[in-house]
């Protein structure tokens, strides 16, 4: 029987989460919630910088993954959801109901660390980077405003 891997997709997700929540707060951000859900759907992290929301969905995948790294699994339908959730945590919060909102998205790519894998070429600059037993995880990019909020869900 071969040995279960320490952590399994979830963590790796968590793990993906922590770096972004970290080079987050290390740009000034103040983190408000992570993992905040309800029936509609769950944000990743919600975070605040002068008087601004970002509402992020982060992206945790290892490279060549099927959905483009993370990006095509933002699809209209992940965007209503994470703005039904938005508007459920705006209404738990009224004092932040007239911040200015956006839906930022988080790309962090996670491989085994290993001394015989090269470390992947990009030409893109790293935003941050983190070591957790063996995996690898990169914060690749970080995209402001990724979606509209005015999306037509109904």
């Amino acid at each position: 029987m071969a040995n279960s891997p320490p952590y399994n997709y979830r963590d790796i997700g968590i793990l993906g989460e922590d770096l972004v929540a970290q080079w987050l707060q290390s740009t000034g951000w103040i983190i408000l919630h992570r993992r905040f859900s309800c029936r509609w759907g769950e944000i990743d992290i919600i975070a605040e910088q002068n008087s601004e929301l970002a509402f992020i969905e982060v992206k945790t995948r290892t490279p060549g993954s099927w959905d483009t790294g993370g990006r095509s699994a933002i699809a209209p339908r992940k965007q209503a959801k994470i703005f039904t959730t938005a508007k459920i945590f705006l209404s738990k919060y009224p004092d932040k109901a007239d911040y200015p909102c956006r839906f930022d998205v988080a790309i962090v790519c996670c491989q085994r660390s290993s001394p015989k894998l090269k470390q992947p070429q990009t030409t893109q600059p790293v935003l941050a980077t983190s070591s957790v037993a063996e995996y690898q995880l990169t914060l690749q990019e970080y995209i402001p405003a990724a979606f509209d909020s005015s999306i037509d869900q109904f």
